[in-house]
């Protein structure tokens, strides 16, 4: 079967809060005209990024077409999880034109690329692109160091930093297994701020890539989609940090999910989870809240120390609960005293 016939799937990438879940929702509503599924890979065990794209579920991509997958990174689960959910999306009454893939944030691209070469889908699906999305705040703000000499500095400054971190070794792997990087938080970063952060991409890229400016997920599909970079057969010009071992785990990164209840006070809530991340090094925190006498749910979005909530749709018939997943790495993540700080 040629690349024509194949069903095109996008895989997008990025580092936590990057914006992956808002694009794909730009593109859900902007199909051009295709038929989509989409396969939603969070790490922790509550999803949230999967309930916030079924609510822009339509004909064009019915809520039966979006699957959420929370066990764990979908690379190191091929067999049991990613090829079944696969074939399941292949085998619906009405065949996707255009598969989505938003990895975890924590997930490496290449391995997952590898998984395409498996005999059960490989003649059926093709990868039409990999979309990296890189905060070009936190990136122009030089929160990674991918050149060697300024690791070097920070070795001569901290005993601690021999080697570098677990979090800038996902996010070179990001940019060195994409086909394009989407800028995200455009307007944040400012023409300064992008400067730098396309300096940084460029310096960390191993081939000359597109390095496009966005703000709120809003891009031309045309300009993400339809690639036919068939990157399952192009492993060799991406390179990665695990290049030659046979697999790789996430045992840097731990999550714990917190149950609240009923939030009395939303605006002191969102200072906790501030002061989480100040604190205890607290990476992510996503989930929805019930506040005492609202009817809607609270949406919190937050990466490190910058959050967002808004009161997203009705709670309806679901049980009102609060339930945050929290993410950090694994040596910062203590539950009970992260349930403190949340509960007070």
């Amino acid at each position: 079967m040629s690349d024509l016939t194949k069903i095109p799937v996008t895989i997008v990438t990025g580092f936590l809060g990057s914006g992956k879940t808002t694009l794909i929702r730009h593109l859900m509503q902007n199909p051009q005209g295709k038929r989509l599924a989409v396969l939603v890979n969070e790490f922790g065990t509550a999803g949230v990024d999967g309930d916030i794209l079924k609510t822009c579920a339509d004909e064009n991509c019915p809520a039966e077409n979006i699957v959420e997958l929370a066990n764990g990174c979908i690379c190191c689960t091929v067999a049991d999880d990613f090829i079944p959910t696969i074939e399941a999306l292949m085998a619906l009454p009405e065949t996707p034109d255009h598969i989505l893939i938003e990895t975890s944030g924590l997930a490496l691209p290449k391995p997952l690329l590898k998984a395409f070469d498996w005999p059960a889908i490989r003649s059926r699906i093709t990868v039409d692109g990999v979309i990296a999305l890189a905060d070009a705040e936190a990136v122009a703000a030089g929160r990674f160091a991918p050149d060697e000499d300024a690791v070097q500095a920070q070795r001569e400054a901290d005993d601690s930093l021999d080697h570098e971190t677990p979090l800038s070794e996902v996010f070179e792997d990001q940019i060195a297994c994409a086909d394009i990087v989407l800028l995200s938080k455009a307007d944040l970063a400012g023409e300064e701020g992008l400067a730098r952060a396309r300096a940084v991409i460029e310096a960390e890229t191993p081939r000359s890539l597109p390095t496009i400016p966005m703000t709120d997920g809003i891009i031309d599909p045309r300009v993400v989609l339809g690639l036919g970079a068939a990157a399952e057969d192009d492993l060799d010009a991406r390179p990665s940090h695990h290049d030659g071992h046979d697999d790789h785990e996430h045992d840097d990164f731990e999550s714990v999910v917190i149950e609240l209840g009923e939030v009395e006070d939303a605006e002191a809530l969102k200072a906790s989870i501030i002061r989480l991340a100040r604190e205890q090094n607290i990476l992510r925190v996503k989930g929805y809240v019930a506040v005492r006498d609202k009817p809607m749910r609270l949406l919190v979005q937050a990466v490190s120390e910058r959050l967002r909530a808004q009161f997203d749709q009705p709670w309806g018939d679901t049980p009102r609960r609060s339930q945050l997943v929290v993410i950090a790495e694994h040596d910062d993540i203590n539950p009970d005293a992260i349930r403190a700080v949340l509960a007070a």
